[in-house]
Parts: C-alpha cells; structure tokens; sequence
C-alpha cells in the first residue's frame, strides 16, 4: 500500500471514530474513501468493520473505565441486535443500496427534527424500566436497528441513540456509551459473514482501524468533559450533514465544478 494511502485512511479513520463515538456515521467519510481507493463497495462495506470493530472496543473500555454506564445496561438489547445484525450482513452482500439511502437520510431528517424540540429527554434522559408490550417492542426496535447495522453500518448509531433515549430513557452520554457497546458485540458476527465471502480487505481494515482508534480516545475525552449538551449539538450537526451526503447534495455540488 502507498504510504499516502496510508496516511489518508489513519486521517480519515480518526475523523470518523471521532464521530462515531459522539454520534454515528462516520462510515459516510470512511466508506467513500475505500472506494475510492480502488475496493468495491461490499468490500469497501466488510472492510469497514475490521476499524469500526476496533473503534467501538476501545470507546467502551474508556466510558466503563469512567463509569459512565454499567454492562447490566446494554445486555436488554444485544440478542435481538445480534439476530439482526445477522440477517443484515446476508442481506448486505448482493443488495443495491440507492433506494436505502434515501429512507436513511428522510429518517435522520425526523431524528434531527425530535432532537431540536424534544431536547430535555436527549440531555436530563429519564430512566425507566421497560415491561410488557413495550418491552417486546424495544426488541423489534433493536432488532431492526440490528439488521440495518449489518447491512451498511453507516449511521447506525443515529438509531441506536434514538432507541436508547426514547426508548430506555438514558441520557445522550449514556446512550453513547451503550451504544458502542453494542455495536462492539454485534459487529463481529457480520464481519465473519463478509469475511466468509471474501469481502475483506485486511490491511485497509486494519490502517485505517489505527485512526478510528485514535479518534475513539478523543472521542470519549470530549464526551465526558464537555457532557449531555455538547454532544446534542455535535449530534445535530453530524445528523444534518449525513442526511445532506445521503440526498447526494454533496455530490451535485461537486459536480458543479
């Protein structure tokens, strides 16, 4: 590999682990990048697991070390995420994906929407126990949550956020700390099934896994210090501009020149 291909991904990965940990979608940055560096796109897409794996190990170590979060808190939504992840990942390896980014980018539309007027229940959280009806509910909702994170991985912690928050009740600092977590147990099982098909490249996989780490550090810092409040906002913006590189604003713009 080219030594600036080199340092492209560990930039690139850095960035992203950054956002991931605060928000979601750094696979939107990193993604791209391994495409355009010459990998096709259901490698691209398994590839991108190697540094995500990596990245969400290290994030939760950090907020546990902290005490943000204790592991009784995740364990509710990790089998039906898992199942989900599973079928995901079978799913992802033929399918195409245009019609997908569209309904991504409408729902990050509506998240960011419940974010600007619903702000007490993403910043105070409102903890409560899940029973019943509701109950099975949260595990249809992580289970689809599941499917679409083995799919493409890219934004998959908007929608962890969002069914931690409102259907949990934690806080975004909470939220993010479980939601790596979860994204740590159930991304192993749909990296094997790319592994399994060949859509893995390992030494891409693994440079680029060196920035997400590093930006999964400076991630977890920041959260920590700067709190629930922060990380709304951060979180808004990320949301507003993934929905935008989903529409394929970006793209037109690019074109224009």
């Amino acid at each position: 590999m080219d030594w600036l291909y080199v340092a492209i991904l560990i930039i690139v990965g850095l960035v992203a682990g950054f956002i991931n940990t605060l928000a979601g979608s750094g696979s939107l940055i990193t993604l791209p990048v391994l495409m355009f560096m010459g990998l096709p796109p259901t490698v691209a897409n398994g590839t991108n697991r190697i540094a995500v794996l990596f990245q969400s190990l290290v994030g939760v170590t950090k907020f546990k070390q902290k005490k943000v979060f204790e592991w009784k808190e995740g364990t509710g939504v990790l089998i039906p995420a898992i199942i989900g992840s599973l079928l995901g990942a079978f799913i992802a390896v033929d399918i195409d994906k245009d019609i997908m980014r569209k309904v991504i980018a409408f729902l990050l539309v509506f998240m960011f929407l419940m974010l600007l007027t619903n702000s007490d229940k993403w910043i105070k959280g409102q903890e409560k126990k899940v029973t019943g009806t509701k109950k099975i509910l949260q595990y249809v909702i992580f289970f689809l949550i599941g499917v679409y994170g083995g799919f493409i991985q890219a934004g998959v912690g908007f929608f962890l956020l969002a069914g931690l928050v409102l259907g949990s009740g934690f806080d975004l600092l909470k939220s993010n700390a479980v939601k790596l977590l979860v994204v740590a147990v159930f991304t192993p099982f749909a990296l094997i099934i790319f592994m399994v098909h060949g859509q893995v490249d390992y030494l891409y996989g693994f440079v680029l896994a060196i920035g997400n780490v590093a930006g999964a550090l400076i991630g977890t810092r920041v959260a920590i210090k700067y709190g629930t409040g922060f990380i709304r906002y951060f979180l808004m913006g990320i949301l507003f501009l993934a929905a935008l590189q989903l529409f394929g604003v970006f793209e037109k713009i690019f074109n224009l020149f």
